[in-house]
């Protein structure tokens, strides 16, 4: 566990993709910031709290390191030790108003979106928030940036921050810290090195196509194809309300039992993420109804696909982006469950999924006005965005209060809505970060998503009535 605690993070140079993440922070329409909202049982001891945060920290290197970023962008920013680290300056405690009601918690986790996130420490916060349920509970707020992480390498910080228990801060290892002029330096003299190694990539792609031309030509067809395929944005739906977008933001939670999302997608023939997914697009459709106004016969959801191998290091980002062409006036669950699961099935087989992986490395060298337009056009081509994270099965707790749910609240990149989803032992925890514009009525929209909810969840039920039936045959 140790090993793998100052293993958390990966190397210490962004990748590509993490580096556009972080130069497009500068502008709100990109920024990529989210919170990891814990529910706690009581509310810890602030002292305690203090310790157990910075004994995390003193396990977990990376969360001591902050971002070096070179004066030019001729090679990646790196992770290095922040000299200055002092955990106390990552932490606030806020009490909340008298009543303390879970719409006043999601009130001020929202004003801390608009809270730029320090680019010159280590780009992350935890935030106690006490009075909760009229102070018989309380909340963690973990705001972090997406450049430090991916869904899953969140979970995995999970398991490791909260596996921490009590005791004494153990001494961090020393370590070297990087500068501006030092990574330009560097790149300089890798420069030679960058170009033998570009020869020797061109020499054995030749070596590959004179041995089997037919062969490689056909890959290349094929991946171009392919590339066509992911690059080719679906028509936005033709709705009012999800095409009236603002920047503004408002936040919901959501709690949906994991074991009936799981037999409802197993009654459709789908996962539980394909019944996840069919829910939110029955919920948006049911929005709709209720605002008297037709739904959009295609939603355009964007999804990350975790790229994320056995051997790759823990933290960091390994994900693709998919646009599923959803279909938004379906009223049948079980069409829309299966229409989401061959979507993604076929997805996942693109030999270009990963494309940004190798096109992130040119737009670097774009300027980050180019790259924060580039990126705002690319995410506002989606209506929704969602994501299911596979969260921690066993509980945990936080400075010793039981944490009793967990809600992902991420960014909203231009969409309508980004709903993210992570499951806690039986529970699928749902953040909903929405465009106000958009969805002006925030009971109506809780209204219609339970019952898109409810809908794909009662294939679920009517399987285990029918299967209880047989079995009393």
């Amino acid at each position: 566990m140790e090993d793998e605690a100052a293993r958390w993070g990966g190397p210490a140079s962004m990748s590509a993709w993490e580096g556009l993440m972080w130069r497009a922070e500068q502008d709100h329409r990109t920024r990529s910031t989210g919170i990891l909202l814990e529910i706690l049982d009581s509310e810890p001891d602030w002292t305690r709290f203090v310790s157990a945060v910075e004994r995390t920290t003193a396990r977990i290197p990376r969360l001591r390191d902050r971002v070096v970023e070179p004066p030019v962008p001729v090679v990646q920013p790196v992770w290095s030790a922040d000299p200055n680290f002092a955990v106390e300056e990552h932490l606030r405690h806020v009490r909340l108003p008298h009543a303390g009601t879970r719409a006043q918690l999601l009130a001020l986790c929202d004003r801390v979106w608009d809270e730029p996130i320090d680019r010159n420490r280590p780009p992350w916060e935890m935030i106690l928030i006490t009075g909760l349920d009229g102070g018989r509970a309380a909340a963690a707020a973990f705001r972090f940036h997406h450049s430090l992480t991916d869904g899953m390498g969140l979970v995995q910080l999970l398991r490791l921050a909260h596996g921490s228990g009590d005791g004494g801060v153990p001494a961090p290892s020393p370590r070297r810290g990087a500068s501006s002029l030092g990574l330009l330096a560097g790149a300089a003299l890798a420069v030679p090195g960058r170009a033998l190694g570009v020869a020797r990539t061109g020499l054995n792609v030749s070596a590959r196509t004179v041995a089997d031309p037919a062969g490689s030509v056909g890959g290349a067809t094929r991946y171009l194809r392919s590339l066509g395929r992911m690059l080719a944005a679906p028509p936005a739906a033709d709705s009012p309300i999800l095409s009236d977008r603002s920047w503004g933001h408002r936040l919901h939670t959501l709690d949906v039992p994991l074991s009936g999302l799981k037999a409802a997608g197993a009654a459709a023939g789908g996962s539980v993420n394909d019944a996840f997914v069919a829910a939110i697009v029955g919920g948006i459709r049911r929005y709709h109804e209720l605002m008297d106004v037709p739904a959009a016969e295609q939603v355009v959801v964007a999804m990350p696909v975790s790229l994320r191998r056995e051997n790759d290091p823990l933290g960091g980002n390994r994900f693709a982006g998919i646009r599923l062409p959803a279909p938004g006036a379906e009223k049948d669950p079980v069409a829309r469950i299966q229409a989401v699961r061959e979507f993604v099935l076929e997805a996942k087989e693109e030999p270009a999924i990963g494309f940004l992986d190798q096109l992130s490395p040119v737009l670097t060298r774009l300027p980050t006005a180019a790259i924060i337009e580039l990126s705002a056009s690319m995410t506002t081509s989606s209506d929704l965005q969602i994501s299911n994270i596979r969260g921690l099965t066993d509980p945990v707790s936080l400075a010793g209060a039981q944490v009793t749910a967990m809600y992902p609240l991420g960014p909203r990149p231009g969409v309508a809505a980004m709903v993210a989803m992570i499951t806690y032992g039986d529970n699928c925890c749902l953040g909903l970060n929405v465009d106000p514009r958009c969805f002006p009525d925030a009971d109506a929209l809780e209204r219609a998503l339970r019952e898109g909810f409810d809908e794909v969840l009662a294939l679920g039920e009517s399987a285990l009535g029918e299967s209880a039936g047989r079995a009393q045959r």
